[in-house]
């Protein structure tokens, strides 16, 4: 289960390496943020301003839903 704050805080200190995306599972987002530098800055304090507005049952919703099983 990814913790809200977790991300919040590697979005605040690791955001220009995409570590906030990682974190959440978002391989192809984390790559661009680490080859981008968080997209020159820009996305990282975007995500870190939608993260601390998003709500708590949001951020569930969003990044810890279960896996579809595989068949």
């Amino acid at each position: 289960m990814k913790s809200k704050t977790t991300a919040i805080l590697l979005c605040f200190f690791l955001g220009g390496f995409g570590a906030h995306w990682f974190y959440l599972g978002k391989m192809g987002f984390g790559i661009l943020y680490l080859l981008t530098g968080g997209l020159c800055g820009i996305g990282t304090l975007v995500n870190f301003i939608q993260f601390l507005m998003m709500s708590n049952e949001d951020f569930d919703a969003k990044y810890n839903t279960p896996a579809a099983p595989q068949a």
